[in-house]
């Protein structure tokens, strides 16, 4: 075990040794109620391979991640809600495990406030990189 996955709060709770209001637990992923609400019912899905980012998570450990943000959603009764998965400190992650929220909008003050700084579009540079991201694909 690496030192980080030692001082990993998720993987603490993953493990037991910190406790959580648990809603749904598998072999690959854990639901819980944020102790830091945005609004009633906001709770956090984490795969339990312990990874900072995304990209760290291999496929097989990300694919009831969904499903169980979607049961979330019906048993909380939300109808208007955000689910949100940050990578790294200047995309506004704060604790070093990948983890999605799901987070009940039940009005304006309530939930999750997003901006969108929507920029220019370039049509020629977009299609530049349409052309680069797809070759990767």
């Amino acid at each position: 075990m690496t030192s980080k996955m030692a001082a990993c709060i998720f993987c603490k709770i993953i493990k037991g040794e910190i406790p959580s209001f648990k809603l749904f637990e598998s072999d690959k992923t854990l639901a819980f109620l944020d102790i830091g609400p945005l609004s009633r019912g906001h709770a956090l899905v984490i795969p339990k391979f312990h990874g900072e980012k995304l990209s760290d998570i291999p496929d097989e450990h990300l694919s009831e991640i969904l499903p169980v943000a979607k049961k979330l959603v019906t048993a909380t009764g939300a109808t208007n809600y955000n689910i949100l998965q940050n990578n790294g400190r200047i995309a506004h992650q704060e604790v070093d495990h990948v983890h999605f929220h799901m987070i009940p909008k039940p009005n304006e003050e309530q939930g999750l406030v997003v901006g969108w700084p929507q920029q220019k579009t370039d049509m020629d540079a977009l299609k530049a990189l349409f052309e680069e991201i797809k070759a990767k694909m």
